[in-house]
């Protein structure tokens, strides 16, 4: 029998981790989080690694969490295991929030709760501009590398709109974007002793 000339599950990503990247979980991780997950890092540096993951909607409606927030239809997802009694944000209004952390060009963490309310009431800031995320993920220094060369996630990009919008499919679309190794991943049974 010849050995195939490359592994199906190593990762051959060249780009590294920095903020507003992506992470894109292997088919092998298997926890509520981060199981087919793609989590965008809003902070990367000698500290460690903060992110938030995109795509785990839940079925709550701001309101139902902060009972103070105005009444406003945006996504919630569960953005990791750390802090999950907490509320961040991402968003593409800029500055018209104070305090925000600038990801990208036209993307944005967090700011001033009371102001966002405040352009909520207003009608200036809407569910397009903003997605909310309960807690978020973290990794120390030097721990989200070692999880990337023991093949736990790709590095990649998406466009502010990918990371914008709801798209349940986001970790089989990016995977499918990245070429056929990747997309046979897609395939991957969640449980393989299922299969």
């Amino acid at each position: 029998m010849k050995k195939a000339d490359f592994d199906l599950f190593k990762i051959e990503n060249s780009i590294v981790p920095k903020q507003g990247r992506v992470l894109v979980s292997g088919p092998f991780l298997h926890d509520i989080y981060f199981s087919k997950s793609v989590v965008l890092i809003v902070e990367h540096n000698d500290d460690g690694t903060i992110g938030f993951v995109i795509n785990k909607p839940v079925t709550l409606n701001v309101k139902e969490i902060l009972k103070d927030f105005p009444d406003f239809n945006a996504d919630i997802s569960l953005g990791g295991p750390v802090n999950t009694n907490t509320i961040q944000f991402i968003h593409n209004v800029g500055n018209i929030i104070p305090k925000s952390i600038k990801i990208l060009e036209n993307l944005y963490w967090g700011g001033d709760f009371d102001a966002l309310k405040d352009l909520i009431n207003d009608g200036i800031v809407n569910n397009t501009n903003i997605k909310f995320f309960i807690g978020y993920s973290g990794w120390t220094p030097n721990q989200l590398n070692e999880e990337i060369k023991e093949n736990s996630w790709l590095v990649t990009e998406l466009s502010n709109n990918e990371l914008m919008k709801r798209n349940d499919n986001v970790w089989s679309d990016t995977l499918s974007n990245l070429g056929e190794k990747y997309k046979i991943w897609t395939n991957f049974p969640e449980n393989p002793s299922f299969n």
